[in-house]
């Protein structure tokens, strides 16, 4: 197996880098975050000017046509930037949606706008009191003379709020979960943006009667919604890593140059094994990543890979988080400094998509169908 990039992969991750490099400050971050939109039109144009907002996509699509590890290296990079741009919830999942189910009109009407940085589209399936996995849809799809409505309500749609059309799950009066599409701003559509403790944005929506197209055909979208849900699982495991190489980046830093008792920090040895400790959970998160990022450039989306790679990540996270901002000391608390935004970051990528606890028990629930070893 290859583990070493291919050129054109080096070159997306630096030119990734470098944009965000140029882009943003910590001192700026706080003040586009501060907006009402989170984040910087001007960086979403820039992405789509290199290609990231189709990056996924198929090349008839208006894509670049790149795979899982391409896709892996950008969003460690936004994560590495603590960039707040909806890259994952506005494009790359809705987009993937859309190529798998939707009909050939569709494809061509909405793909290419996605990729110019023209239409934000959201993906609306978590519902108020499911936790991951869940199976069970409570907004429901009805089929009128004059087309599709909608009745239910989804919460939190991540960065529903900014979003220019909407792709909603709802059950199906034959069984089954299908996906819609759904003007947010339309008759029966009831918005209420607000932000995470992140920095990031999200929207709780309620639908009453809202009319509806659906995306690709009346069938049952249950496998697709789960296999969307792992290759999204995949990408936020990839920006976790990325942002836990910034914060061991800064405390590493941190320990070099802060002075006590008239040394650096560096030279107290209880302090140093900690940031050994930290490297150490910041590898094991990475060697998940790649491992779930290349099961599904290879074509296997098994829940397994992923459910280890993101027990493993989350566990990574928290401890990277907590001990950045227990070796910073007081100045890891305050708003300014960028270590508590980082943590803040991976908690909330933790809680996403079923946090440690869900994997744990899902894992746990699946030890049973392993055979057993003899040696």
């Amino acid at each position: 197996m290859d583990f070493e990039l291919s050129t054109e992969q080096e070159m997306l991750r630096d030119t990734v880098r470098d944009v965000l490099g140029r882009s943003y400050t910590p001192e700026r971050r706080n003040e586009v975050i501060a907006t009402e939109l989170g984040w910087d039109p001007k960086v979403w144009a820039t992405f789509a000017e290199i290609g990231l907002l189709g990056l996924t996509f198929a090349e008839a699509d208006g894509g670049m046509g790149a795979g899982p590890i391409e896709a892996m290296l950008v969003l460690e990079e936004l994560g590495r930037g603590l960039a707040p741009e909806p890259l994952l919830d506005c494009a790359l999942l809705p987009g993937g949606l859309i190529g798998q189910a939707g009909t050939d009109a569709q494809r061509k009407d909405l793909l290419p706008r996605i990729a110019e940085g023209e239409l934000r589209v959201a993906f609306a399936h978590n519902e108020p009191g499911l936790r991951w996995p869940a199976t069970e849809i409570g907004t429901q799809a009805i089929a009128r003379a004059e087309g599709w409505q909608l009745a239910g309500r989804k919460n939190p749609v991540s960065h529903g709020d900014c979003a220019e059309l909407l792709i909603v799950s709802a059950a199906l009066p034959e069984g089954g979960v299908g996906l819609f599409l759904v003007d947010p701003e339309g008759s029966g559509v009831r918005r209420t943006a607000f932000a995470t403790h992140d920095g990031q944005r999200g929207a709780d929506i309620e639908f009453d009667g809202a009319a509806a197209e659906l995306l690709g055909a009346a069938e049952d979208r249950s496998a697709l919604i789960a296999a969307t849900a792992i290759h999204a699982q995949a990408a936020l495991g990839a920006e976790a890593v990325g942002a836990m190489s910034e914060a061991l980046r800064l405390t590493t830093e941190y320990l070099k140059t802060r002075k006590q008792f008239g040394v650096p920090l560096r030279t107290f040895q209880t302090l140093t094994q900690r940031a050994a400790d930290m490297y150490v959970s910041l590898e094991l998160a990475r060697s998940m990543s790649l491992y779930a990022s290349m099961s599904l450039a290879d074509g296997m989306i098994d829940p397994l890979v992923a459910s280890r790679a993101k027990l493993r990540i989350g566990r990574s996270g928290r401890h990277i988080g907590q001990e950045a901002i227990q070796l910073h000391g007081g100045i890891g608390m305050t708003a300014e400094y960028p270590v508590g935004h980082y943590t803040a970051r991976l908690t909330a990528i933790e809680h996403t998509l079923g946090d440690s606890s869900d994997h744990l028990r899902y894992l746990a629930g699946q030890v049973a169908d392993h055979q057993m070893v003899e040696i």
